[in-house]
C-alpha cells in the first residue's frame, strides 16, 4: 500500500499545482472557454482523493502488514477514478478532442466504486484493527 502513498503524495502535488496554474496562467483561456468550473472540479477531486488515498496508504500501512484487500481495491479504484474524471475534465478545460467527454462518467464511476470499496473495508469483520 505504500504505493498510494506515493500516488497520494503526486496527486496532492499536482492537484495545488494545477490549481495554481489555472488561477493564474490559464486564466484568461479557461474564462474565454468558459472553462473555469471544470477546471477547478477536476482540481478539487484530484486533491479530495489524493487525501483519501494518503489516509488509506498510510492506515494500511501502519496498522496491518497484510493490507485490507477491500482498502487496496478502494485505492485502485481512486488512483484509476483520478486519472480519467480530473483528467478528462483537465484535457476538456484545455480544449481537447470532444471523445474525452465519455470519459469522465466512467472515471466517475471508479470514484464511486472506490468509496464502496472503502464501506466494504469498513464491514469486515477485522475492520477495526485494519482502519
Amino acid at each position: 500500500m505504500q504505493i498510494y502513498v506515493k500516488i497520494a503524495a503526486f496527486f496532492g502535488f499536482s492537484g495545488v499545482a494545477a490549481g495554481a496554474f489555472g488561477a493564474h496562467a490559464l486564466k484568461q483561456s479557461l474564462q474565454n472557454r468558459d472553462m473555469t468550473h471544470v477546471w477547478e472540479t477536476a482540481v478539487l477531486y484530484t486533491l479530495i482523493h489524493a487525501m483519501a488515498l494518503l489516509a488509506s496508504g498510510l492506515a494500511s500501512t501502519k496498522s496491518d502488514p497484510t493490507p485490507n484487500s477491500w482498502l487496496s481495491r478502494a485505492c485502485a479504484c481512486w488512483t484509476l477514478g483520478v486519472i480519467l474524471f480530473a483528467g478528462s475534465l483537465y484535457g476538456l478545460a484545455l480544449g481537447g478532442p470532444r471523445f474525452l467527454g465519455p470519459v469522465t462518467p466512467l472515471g466517475g464511476l471508479f470514484l464511486l466504486a472506490g468509496w464502496v470499496c472503502v464501506f466494504l473495508a469498513a464491514n469486515r469483520p477485522s475492520a477495526a484493527k485494519s482502519l
